[in-house]
């Protein structure tokens, strides 16, 4: 070795370990404008007040609604409340009416077997299965004596007139003969106007039992005799009106259940 050359030190092996001790951080991250830094702490500032707003307002609404919600429920509570009363009264009243039914139980039957015949009578001549006799009115129309379409009686004027006496408190009804039900049809075949499919041959008979008085009252005003009037007066068509003390129709041959006539203690 040369004596001239500098003597190496002992530690110079040691220079880059002893920089990282030094130097922990990389000296560009220490060329930092200080702008920047300051930019970001007015990031986190604004980032920190916009949540605590949010939250804020959070919960504010949740105060808020907090009343709103009570009202609520304590409008609800009184509705079930109100119910359950409600319930209470009802149970009360289905245990009077119980009560009056046994009682009325007890008491005997006489008097609700007549209610119930006296029922049973009423539907049975509602539903044509019995043949009926009382008083009532007599409508015989006919076809007019002018030469036009509106001059011939079709279904539609007889359904009309048997409308019209059931609205009038007819009982039963026949039309030549032919009991008329809820279940009958009156309807045009051809030329030929037909009850319950049979046809009819004019004039056309209608008979009513029932009130009389009522039946012939209602009629001139009612719609329908605003429409025979019409017939009338425009095409000659017939019409008579007349009360009868005693009139029997028949049963309706498709429901007739043996028995014996039926009167309506007129």
């Amino acid at each position: 070795m040369n004596p001239e050359e500098p003597r190496p030190r002992v530690d110079a092996s040691m220079d880059l370990l002893n920089d990282i001790v030094r130097t922990p951080i990389d000296p560009d991250y220490q060329v930092v404008p200080g702008g920047a830094r300051r930019s970001r702490g007015w990031v986190v500032a604004l980032v920190t007040l916009a949540g605590g707003l949010l939250i804020g307002a959070s919960l504010a609404g949740t105060l808020r609604q907090a009343p709103q919600v009570q009202t609520e429920r304590e409008d609800l509570l009184a509705r079930v409340q109100a119910a359950s009363d409600r319930v209470g009264e009802l149970e009360l009243a289905i245990a009077g009416v119980e009560q009056e039914n046994r009682e009325l139980s007890s008491a005997g039957t006489g008097g609700e077997e007549s209610r119930t015949a006296a029922e049973e009578a009423r539907l049975a001549v509602l539903a044509g299965t019995v043949a009926v006799r009382g008083p009532g009115v007599v409508v015989v129309v006919d076809d007019g004596t002018a030469d036009a379409t509106g001059a011939r009686v079709v279904d539609a004027d007889l359904r009309q007139l048997v409308n019209q006496l059931w609205r009038s408190g007819a009982e039963a009804i026949s039309i030549n003969g032919h009991r008329v039900t809820s279940r009958t049809a009156i309807r045009s075949a051809g030329d030929a106007v037909t009850v319950n499919y049979r046809s009819l041959t004019r004039p056309y008979r209608v008979e009513a039992i029932g009130d009389a008085a009522a039946m012939v009252a209602d009629f001139p005003d009612s719609p329908a005799g605003q429409w025979w009037g019409y017939l009338q007066q425009n095409f000659g068509v017939g019409f008579q009106l007349t009360t009868s003390d005693e009139l029997t129709l028949p049963a309706d041959q498709g429901v007739a259940a043996a028995g014996a006539t039926a009167s309506t203690g007129r």
